[in-house]
């Protein structure tokens, strides 16, 4: 049995790693699905983030690394980006009909 200590196995330096600025590029696609999508896009994203922090507050979460921090601005806001995307649908749809 060789109770000699071993060296860690080589890895890559983390100073000379470069930084990868994956969420500029998730934020690039979100915004081109939203400019694909409009109002529609707006109301699935605001949907999902609502769903989702409001079974983390029901977990527990009462504070958010968001910029608005606890839970319930969070979902204050995304309420308020679902009424501005179900206004923006309204309009989109009553315009549609309605150019004679």
């Amino acid at each position: 049995m060789d109770l000699t200590p071993t060296a860690p196995e080589p890895t890559a330096d983390r100073g000379s790693a470069a930084y990868d600025p994956l969420r500029l590029c998730v934020f690039a696609t979100v915004s081109l699905l939203s400019w694909l999508a409009g109002p529609w896009a707006l109301a699935v994203f605001a949907g999902l983030g609502f769903a989702g922090y409001w079974r983390a507050r029901r977990a527990g979460l009462l504070r958010s690394r968001c910029l608005l921090g606890d839970t319930r601005l969070v979902l204050v806001y995304l309420l308020a980006l679902l009424a501005v995307a179900a206004a923006a649908m309204w309009h989109q749809l009553s315009t549609l009909g309605g150019t004679s």
